[in-house]
């Protein structure tokens, strides 16, 4: 195809294990899907899962046992950590039961919702979109891509995040509100999920802020670490 101006590069994550890339379509985030974090947050209970979005460009990779930089995103002074299991998709489709969805998933990774808050908090209060607080730049960091295999579903696994070495996030997979395939198929009667979509499932409680200068160490059981620091 020809275009008038230089057509963008195609986001993608490195995979594990593989030279090929995962091509990024979508990036699709669960809304308070930890009920320690729903109630961190003024929430309770297990209301429907609700969902924002981050667009395709926003990826970071963070390579295996290096230590990525993130510029500090302007217009803020609370910038926020949020630790999560990424799935990523290799098919598709519209009103996905429950107890197909999982065939979908082409691997998983450690991921970082990074959210400028305070800007988050203006727009609750006027009842107005996430997106200056979510949407930016850079505010999806992820690990490879790890492929799924029968024998390991994340379906439980400790999830954690260290500030400078001190621990700030700690929970467990298996405390996700909504499970992955609950949370495929809600988002299928939402949108028609394509091959290249990601999906950021929800972190646990213990967000907090960071500062320039600051070194996040992210884990979950099974997929290795994810390092990244803070530009000065």
């Amino acid at each position: 195809m020809e275009t008038v101006i230089q057509a963008p590069v195609l986001p993608a994550v490195p995979v594990v294990g593989d030279a090929r890339m995962f091509p990024v379509h979508r990036i699709y985030c669960v809304g308070r899907n930890y009920a320690d974090h729903a109630r961190e947050m003024g929430d309770d209970g297990r209301e429907p899962p609700f969902f924002f979005c981050k667009p395709a460009d926003a990826v970071l990779p963070v390579a295996t046992g290096q230590t990525a930089t993130m510029p500090y995103p302007p217009q803020t002074a609370d910038l926020h950590h949020e630790v999560e299991l990424v799935v990523a998709l290799a098919k598709g489709g519209r009103n996905i039961p429950v107890e197909v969805a999982t065939g979908l998933i082409y691997g998983y990774a450690i991921g970082l919702d990074m959210t400028r808050r305070d800007l988050q908090g203006a727009a609750k209060k006027l009842g107005r979109p996430w997106d200056t607080a979510k949407a930016f730049d850079c505010s999806a960091p992820i690990s490879p891509l790890t492929p799924a295999r029968p024998s390991q579903s994340f379906q439980q696994g400790a999830i954690t995040l260290k500030v400078n070495g001190e621990l700030r996030q700690s929970g467990d997979l298996s405390d996700l509100i909504w499970s992955v395939a609950e949370t495929i198929s809600a988002l299928s009667d939402l949108f028609e999920l394509q091959p290249g979509d990601l999906i950021f499932t929800g972190t646990p409680a213990g967000v907090g802020a960071v500062a320039k200068g600051d070194t996040m160490l992210a884990e979950i059981e099974g997929l290795g670490q994810l390092s990244l620091r803070i530009a000065d």
